[in-house]
């Protein structure tokens, strides 16, 4: 399987190198078909409903990981939320343990 740096997120554009997902389908679609190195994520898109909380659920309940998973939304409420998502998935054993998890917020334009 190949493997790809991914990068969600509707309004930033991907650095060089990671491979764009817009919306969380998208994401779940790579998610499912590549072998992720590094995945990172924004929490607020397009879909007020389908944001980046909701793809973190659907990522520990069909056990959707990458080998590093970066949270680098703005929004510092639900960027921390989705953080203390994947934490405690590694806690409960949902999730490996040799996962790294980082919080990098990042602003809006760079």
């Amino acid at each position: 399987m190949e493997k790809i740096s991914v990068f969600l997120d509707d309004y930033r554009k991907a650095p060089e190198g990671y491979v764009l997902a817009e919306t969380i389908d998208e994401c779940i679609y790579l998610l499912r078909n590549y072998d992720i190195d590094h995945l990172s994520l924004d929490h607020d898109l397009t879909s007020k409903i389908r944001n980046g909380t909701m793809l973190v659920e659907i990522m520990i309940q069909k056990q959707l990981y990458a080998n590093r998973i970066t949270i680098h939304s703005a929004n510092s409420y639900c960027g921390k939320a989705m953080y203390k998502s994947l934490k405690q998935a590694q806690l409960d054993c949902l999730m490996p343990h040799t996962i790294n998890i980082y919080l990098r917020p990042m602003p809006l334009h760079y």
